[in-house]
């Protein structure tokens, strides 16, 4: 045990009766960087979160630089040399760098504040790691990037040998992402042992020494990474079977133009500007991905596109026709469909039936209603369909929404946007928390929308998605599009222009 830092033995860990961690075994060499790996409910999160002190294990034993530790709260495990980022950042926008590191700390000078000292040592330290961090800079000035590289600098500076990453790339560009494990192996070069808690197969290849896999809640195995370690091999751990990496596109030129986007404007919910002089077309059988970091105007976008925002100006020309500022109800009777980035809040009514859910858009239709009455016997044999062609594990079409996995409620949504074969489909983040195998799910059923004619605009932070999906690929940064690629560029390419760099026009 001498060359571990953290050994996890037996590990449970119960939640109104089920198990999250069920006898999970985990340990990190000292100075290795240690991926865990899983789909969304695998466990892995609870794990770090119980070495981290905010959780309690029913059962098993921590151990910590060979030595048996009691973790009761995030200051026993911060003493003990800890530290997590969580992959949403716990910062206060409207300080400083130097002040958000000095939150909780208790001052050298008494009932002054220590910020010149702080400063300085800050400043050596992100030196040291080639962070390139200003202490004096405002957090709201800082790249989400930056932001990130702030909260692994508290954590260093507050003494962590053993540092924690809950999914560090989610909301990084892919120079960003280069950036954090260039970071990150310096790090393990000065002594330091990391966890990296992620679904993307391709960081654990490319960065990691090790890999422990969890699968609902239990311990798979763990194995070393090296060059012949394959996304193929780690996928069969992850989720026990094979999954497609590669689909088949059916390689058809795409038809005519379908959707024509002017000039488009809109402000956002604080009435700031979101989108500005937007444009845009999206083919008939085209999937055009539209790649960018959340938070650039895609959110917003999608709404002006189904009714639900209104814009500020240009042109929404559907079939050649404009069709700006309508209600949502004539986008859906216009063969529109959309399927929300949240789909807790915009895509299900959760607390009505599946049954109800899959019809709340043409319930006034025959055959679900006539004479203003609803027909039972076709929403149940419509059920029946449905839960059959989109494989929705339900005990009954009676089942609350709220009562599915991320998964199945996923493919309710698919149910509903896509039966009728629309000619067009708006997906924002289709696959966002889901697993392996409902990811590739998700996918496949937008490629068949696109094989059937539609034209499907898909919106996602998720590169390999837009990589895997995309037969043209749009870039957003900051409500304005820097550029059109064709499938297959390179992520270095995209990342740049995610980054703000506009494509430069071709003589």
């Amino acid at each position: 045990m001498d060359n571990l830092a953290v050994s996890m033995q037996g590990i449970t860990k119960i939640f109104n009766g089920v198990k999250a961690n069920d006898n999970v075994d985990f340990n990190l060499r000292k100075g290795s960087i240690h991926g865990l790996l899983g789909e969304n409910g695998a466990g892995k999160t609870t794990l770090m979160n119980i070495l981290y002190g905010l959780y309690q294990q029913e059962a098993g034993d921590i151990y910590i630089n060979g030595s048996k530790e009691e973790i009761s709260s995030p200051i026993k495990a911060i003493s003990l040399g800890i530290g997590m980022v969580h992959q949403h950042f716990m910062l206060a926008r409207p300080m400083t760098v130097v002040e958000n590191v000095m939150l909780g700390q208790k001052s050298r000078r008494g009932i002054l504040l220590d910020t010149k000292e702080t400063a300085t040592e800050l400043k050596e330290l992100a030196d040291k790691y080639k962070m390139n961090i200003d202490p004096y800079s405002k957090i709201w000035q800082l790249s989400v990037g930056e932001q990130q590289r702030v909260e692994i600098l508290t954590a260093i500076y507050q003494g962590a040998d053993i540092l924690i990453l809950d999914e560090p790339t989610a909301v990084l560009t892919p120079q960003e992402a280069n950036i954090l494990f260039d970071m990150l192996r310096h790090m393990k070069a000065d002594g330091k042992s990391i966890i990296l808690i992620t679904h993307k197969l391709e960081e654990i290849i490319s960065i990691v020494d090790e890999v422990t896999v969890l699968r609902d809640g239990e311990l798979i195995g763990s194995k070393l990474v090296d060059e012949h370690t394959t996304k193929e091999e780690l996928t069969k751990m992850m989720v026990g079977r094979d999954v497609l990496f590669n689909f088949d596109k059916n390689q058809k030129a795409p038809g005519a133009v379908k959707v024509e986007l002017k000039g488009l404007s809109a402000s956002n919910d604080k009435g700031l500007p979101a989108l500005t002089d937007f444009n845009l077309t999206v083919h008939e059988g085209e999937i055009l991905g539209l790649a960018g970091v959340d938070g650039n105007g895609q959110k917003e976008l999608c709404e002006v596109l189904t009714g639900l925002r209104k814009a500020d100006g240009g042109q929404f020309l559907f079939k050649g026709k404009e069709v700006i500022n309508q209600p949502p109800v004539f986008y859906i009777n216009s063969g529109i469909s959309h399927i929300p980035e949240d789909r807790m809040t915009t895509g299900l009514a959760l607390n009505w039936s599946l049954k109800k859910n899959l019809i709340i858009k043409k319930f006034h239709k025959a055959p679900f209603s006539k004479n203003g009455l609803l027909n039972q016997k076709a929403i149940d044999a419509y059920w029946d369909k449905c839960q059959k062609e989109y494989q929705i594990k339900a005990n009954s079409g009676e089942d609350h929404a709220r009562a599915l996995s991320g998964g199945n409620q996923q493919k309710v949504i698919l149910a509903r946007e896509l039966d009728d074969h629309p000619e067009m489909v708006i997906a924002n983040q289709p696959t966002r928390g889901l697993d392996i195998g409902a990811s590739e799910y998700v996918r496949q059923k937008i490629l068949d929308a696109r094989n059937d004619g539609a034209a499907v605009l898909l919106v996602s932070a998720d590169l390999e998605e837009i990589l895997q999906l995309s037969d043209r690929i749009a870039v957003i940064y900051d409500g304005k599009i820097m550029g059109i690629l064709p499938a297959g560029t390179d992520t270095n390419t995209i990342g740049m222009l995610m980054m703000g760099h506009k494509q430069e026009e071709k003589a």
